[in-house]
């Protein structure tokens, strides 16, 4: 199941730790406005700390800078972790020595083009820079690229696995490979083409397939467990932008009677309240049911934290932090930034 070394097999005491995590939030006024991977990478850096690292460097990105762009800085990432870790986080911008502080982060990697190209002289500057003596990595949603940070590092440091990364690969193959049946695969979205290979894949591995959004207007060919909505709610426009009170109703009885649930792509156009409800009471029903439950995919990761924060009671497995990381390795894909790890004896 899990064949590579985490931080667990190594000694990082009294070790400069390179962190890699995925922190690329929403940042809105300045501040972040949903914390969700940050708290997700709190588990790692208090086992590094409790294990007596002498320092963690923090690497991560924000956005799709053009050069360095202000609004783009890691600073409110910081700023919100030092919270959460009721301890200081220094910001480096990258000019002088890394400060000799416990917990440091670079600013934003993609400000150096470097990052994205996998660039091998842009990790021995960041080597260089850090003076680390490991590489963790722990940004399960960006080890489906070839950056920098992701693969050309590991060529220069022993490289782990983070206790993030480690759990959300372990609960996806256990949901895979031995869910609890019934399983129900959930996908929503509005086009076909880009949910074709899981709708194919769950049709041939799930006893349920429930199709939301306005897929099951464009989707043909079925297999017979394959089910789509046959009621919509419909904007002003006459499009529809919600599945309706049949179809919710049909989709939370197969939520209380399976096994496992696999959810990637919100139902309706949550971006709008109106025709958030049946995203939302999907939700609940999952959270409140005895499924073990996988939730994917950015916008219905954010979602559904966003509805955990207001109502604590709602309980999942496992809210990914990875999108793209998550659907390529349910696919079945490779995923570079994991193969680069070491493997374990």
């Amino acid at each position: 199941m899990w064949k590579k070394k985490t931080v667990r097999d190594v000694d990082v005491k009294g070790k400069v730790v390179l962190l890699r995590t995925d922190y690329n939030v929403p940042i809105e006024r300045g501040r972040v406005a949903e914390d969700y991977r940050i708290r997700a990478s709190l588990p790692t850096i208090e086992y590094l700390l409790d294990h007596g690292a002498k320092q963690i460097v923090i690497i991560a990105h924000l956005g799709r800078p053009e050069g360095r762009e202000r609004e783009l800085s890691l600073l409110p990432v910081a700023r919100r972790l030092e919270k959460l870790l009721n301890g200081a986080v220094y910001l480096y911008d990258g000019n002088g020595v890394v400060p000799d502080k416990k917990v440091v982060m670079l600013e934003n990697l993609r400000f150096d083009k470097g990052e994205e190209a996998g660039s091998i002289e842009f990790a021995k500057k960041l080597v260089k820079q850090t003076k680390a003596d490991i590489f963790v990595q722990d940004a399960f949603g960006m080890v489906h690229r070839r950056h920098a940070s992701i693969v050309a590092i590991t060529k220069l440091l022993p490289s782990v696995a983070g206790l993030l990364l480690e759990r959300e690969v372990v609960a996806i193959s256990k949901a895979l490979a031995r869910p609890k049946r019934p399983l129900l695969a959930i996908i929503g979205g509005s086009k076909v083409e880009d949910k074709q290979p899981l709708i194919e894949l769950f049709a041939k591995t799930a006893e349920t397939v429930a199709l939301g959004g306005r897929l099951g207007l464009n989707f043909d060919n079925r297999a017979p467990n394959v089910i789509v909505p046959l009621d919509y709610h419909y904007g002003k426009d006459g499009k529809p932008y919600d599945i309706g009170e049949i179809s919710t109703a049909t989709i939370i009885d197969l939520v209380r009677s399976a096994g496992t649930v696999i959810w990637n792509g919100v139902v309706g156009k949550i971006e709008e309240k109106e025709f958030a409800t049946a995203s939302k009471l999907i939700a609940e029903a999952i959270g409140r049911g005895n499924a073990k439950s996988i939730i994917l995919g950015g916008d219905t990761a954010s979602f559904v934290v966003g509805l955990q924060e207001r109502d604590p009671s709602l309980e999942y497995t496992l809210i990914s932090t990875g999108g793209g990381s998550a659907l390529e390795m349910i696919l079945g894909k490779k995923l570079p930034g994991i193969a680069a790890l070491q493997d374990k004896k």
